[in-house]
């Protein structure tokens, strides 16, 4: 399965608006029986286009916390560094979001903090440390807008 259908693209679209959503549903919306449904999902896992599921946890604590976006910038943009960087990322738990970017830095990570000093650890600690690293310029969100799950037809 190297491509995509527009099955495929159903069945991926519905699934990250509700990943708990039954397969008889989910086969009823995207017009499959419940078994090729399911064997479809079971080839978009296999092939890691669907790479796991995940559950978005929220409570009254979460219009407490910080969005911090930062940016990094890497001393060089050689294979040998973009891995070992990308590989002591993984480490932290607390990076929630790390993207490759083009343009004025070479990575683009979210962090969310509870207030300033919580922020002060996670660079002292964590950020400062990362290897490679020759400039780190972090903005701190107001306040959230839109979070969204759904991909566009």
């Amino acid at each position: 399965m190297s491509r995509l259908d527009a099955i495929d693209r159903n069945i991926i679209r519905a699934l990250r608006l509700n990943a708990r959503i039954s397969n008889t549903k989910l086969a009823a919306d995207v017009g499959l029986s419940p078994s090729a449904c399911l064997r479809r999902i079971n080839l978009l896992e296999q092939e890691g286009v669907i790479r796991g599921y995940t559950a978005l946890v929220g409570n009254a604590e979460d219009q407490n916390t910080i969005s911090v976006i930062i940016n990094i910038t890497l001393e060089r943009q050689t294979e040998e560094h973009l891995n070992r960087f990308e590989a002591a990322i993984r480490k932290h738990p607390e990076i929630q979001e790390c993207y490759l970017m083009t343009g004025g830095s070479d990575y683009l990570l979210r962090v969310v903090v509870e207030n300033g000093g919580d922020f002060e650890r996670i660079h002292k600690e964590i950020l400062a440390k990362l290897p490679g690293v020759s400039r780190i310029h972090s903005s701190f969100s107001i306040r959230n807008v839109l979070v969204s799950r759904a991909v566009r037809k």
